[in-house]
């Protein structure tokens, strides 16, 4: 009777490891193409967050939106609102985005003027060291993937 629940014990640890494991596959980066996300600073002192969706990994789920999420209070109170959701406004009147067609999305979101001065390297501190921005890829059923995004480039 104990080397049956030894069995069995063992059997629950290794199937709730890979679950574990398993679940953080679609929050890592692999959705979320981290090298190719970035928050771009234009001359017009607008703030535009771009990225590129791997669309491979949502196979099987045809649509979704992303959003972006700023956690930082004063990047907040510079963009004026703490969520930015593509795919709603931005995107055929509130449609999901399609995954069908290429393998890789790349999202360039609208530039969004900044009400309040930052200087660049605060912004860039901000976002490439204390994870100042989240990218959240969903549809209304569940969450495929988050990634703080961590790459920032400027015009000026």
């Amino acid at each position: 009777m104990n080397k049956n629940i030894k069995i069995m014990l063992s059997l629950y640890i290794i199937f709730g490891s890979v679950l574990l494991s398993g679940c953080g596959i679609l929050t890592s980066n692999e959705l979320i193409a981290n090298r190719y996300a970035d928050a771009l600073l234009t001359k017009n002192n607008e703030i535009q967050f771009r990225f590129r969706i791997n669309n491979e990994i949502l196979e099987g789920h045809q649509l979704y939106k992303v959003k972006v999420t700023i956690h930082d209070d004063r990047l907040a109170a510079a963009i004026g609102r703490r969520e930015i959701v593509y795919g709603e406004e931005q995107v055929l009147n509130g449609e999901y985005i399609d995954v069908k067609g290429k393998k890789e999305k790349y999202i360039f979101m609208d530039p969004i003027p900044l009400q309040k001065d930052l200087h660049i390297q605060e912004l860039q501190n901000m976002i490439e060291q204390n994870n100042a921005v989240s990218i959240e890829v969903f549809n209304n059923k569940k969450v495929f993937g988050r990634a703080f995004l961590t790459n920032f480039s400027s015009e000026l």
